[in-house]
């Protein structure tokens, strides 16, 4: 097989999985259940230290770097956080977020809240 075999047919699946991927509705790229929040020190997944205070989440599978807004449906409040860590490890949330987010989303006191969140590049 040639080198330009190869690349059509890599050209072919590509397209394939494009379309695809543009059938699934855009409903699916959002996502409800329950957020918390940590403040932790350490490494993330990422390799990058953890600060409470930047606007940072950690999300089972989303890719590293992925901007989401997370938005609390019980006040209504938005934040806009960048991926960098994996979790959260408990069944029913979908989201950890930084201390300063949680601050923002009204959520540091009560520490779990309803959320909904969707990505936004």
């Amino acid at each position: 097989m040639s080198i330009r075999t190869m690349a059509s047919g890599a050209g072919c699946a590509a397209m394939v999985f494009g379309a695809l991927f543009a059938t699934v509705p855009a409903e699916a790229a959002q996502q409800c259940g329950k957020a918390s929040w940590y403040a932790l020190t350490s490494r993330t997944a990422s390799g990058e230290m953890m600060d409470p205070s930047k606007m940072t989440a950690a999300h089972p599978s989303l890719p590293f770097g992925t901007r989401i807004e997370v938005t609390n449906r019980a006040n209504g409040r938005s934040v806009t956080v960048r991926v960098n860590d994996r979790g959260p490890f408990v069944h029913g949330r979908i989201v950890d977020v930084s201390k300063e987010a949680a601050r923002r989303l009204g959520m540091v006191r009560s520490g779990i809240v309803p959320v909904c969140i969707s990505r936004t590049g």
